[in-house]
């Protein structure tokens, strides 16, 4: 915890970048009719039936201090969706000169550097494995992750029905762009000294004697 923590504190460094990555899965779900659109002094009416139709993964990275985020709908969350993930992330022109980006998620098994190898070839894994710091949250620690918010944020914003992956996919989109253009960040307030007091119980308790 007080690792991730330190990540934090760091001030903002364009050469390395501290980002979140976190990811959630979104219920699919569709209209049996069409809804009525609002009409003066009407609202818009929609059935209460609805067609579940799966469930599609939403993938967002977050850097805090940049006021920036990125999200990927993909149909699963496999090594291979994770690893074509934090490649593009690695590639995006907004990191270009990043020596590495400092990457905060949690301790899932498909997030770590082995992935890399499963989705490409040697040479390119540890390319893009090079240009990464990797720091894990504890378990049960995802609350420390700058991502959540991002995706709690998403959840709250997701209310129309969205019934395949190309409107979840849009719906991200739009999310993305009115964010970032906003300049929408985290402000992580809470500090290793803070959780030295009000997560004392975490902590091994020692015995002078």
């Amino acid at each position: 915890m007080e690792d991730v923590l330190g990540v934090y504190k760091r001030p903002r460094d364009p050469k390395r970048p501290v980002v979140g990555l976190d990811e959630k899965p979104v219920q699919l779900v569709a209209d049996v009719r069409e809804p009525l659109p609002a009409t003066p002094g009407v609202v818009r009416r929609q059935d209460h039936e609805y067609k579940r139709n799966g469930t599609a993964n939403v993938f967002c990275a977050s850097e805090p201090l940049g006021n920036w985020r990125r999200l990927a709908v993909t149909d699963r969350r496999t090594r291979v969706d994770w690893a074509h993930f934090v490649r593009d992330l690695v590639d995006a022109p907004r990191y270009r000169d990043a020596e590495v980006i400092v990457l905060v998620q949690d301790q899932l098994n498909t997030h770590t550097p082995a992935s890399l190898y499963e989705a490409f070839a040697p040479a390119e894994a540890k390319r893009v494995a090079d240009r990464l710091e990797i720091h894990y949250t504890p378990k049960h620690g995802s609350w420390l992750n700058v991502a959540e918010v991002e995706l709690s944020v998403l959840g709250k914003r997701l209310k129309e029905r969205l019934g395949d992956r190309a409107a979840l996919a849009g719906a991200c989109a739009a999310f993305e762009r009115e964010r970032n253009r906003a300049g929408k960040g985290v402000d992580w307030q809470f500090t290793t000294e803070d959780a030295r007091v009000k997560l004392k119980r975490l902590y091994p308790a020692i015995e002078v004697s």
